[in-house]
């Protein structure tokens, strides 16, 4: 099996070899993640009200790959301590704040990027996938509200 996720006490571990992985909406509780990315594409939600408020932690260990962060406007990504062999960078475009809670990447990329998606570009990051279709599916035949998009909304 190409990609698995654990859940080791309060560590998640997400693993994509090769293949997109797509983790949305209300997906864990953990607050510490290790990432493991050959060659794949990785997105990771973390603007649910169901992960404790506090430091998230990703230890990332990325080879050719993409990382997206999910994160709420007011979130801070700090990736100082993460090591870059080859090319590679930390794309966010919303711009940095200040006064959120606090998501701290550390680890090894090696010829890869990172790129952190706030607000509105997350919610249309989430739109766009094949688990925002399936969830409006499944909140149309139960009579609820999608939350893939939003995980803040209430379904």
């Amino acid at each position: 099996m190409d990609t698995t996720q654990i859940n080791l006490g309060e560590t998640e571990q997400i693993h994509a070899h090769y293949t997109p992985v797509k983790k949305l909406g209300h997906w864990t509780t953990a607050t510490r993640f290790h990432v493991k990315a050959r060659r794949g594409l990785v997105v990771l939600d973390l603007r649910s009200p169901r992960i404790p408020d506090g430091d998230i932690d990703i230890e990332l260990d990325g080879d050719h790959s993409l990382v997206k962060l999910l994160v709420a406007e007011n979130d801070v990504v700090d990736h100082w301590d993460l090591c870059w062999l080859g090319r590679g960078k930390v794309k966010d475009h919303e711009g940095t704040a200040t006064d959120g809670r606090r998501i701290r990447v550390h680890g090894e990329v090696r010829h890869g990027e990172i790129r952190v998606r706030r607000g509105g570009t997350a919610q249309l990051t989430a739109m766009f996938s094949r688990e925002y279709v399936d969830d409006v599916r499944r909140a149309h035949r139960e009579g609820g509200m999608p939350t893939v998009d939003d995980p803040t909304r209430v379904a």
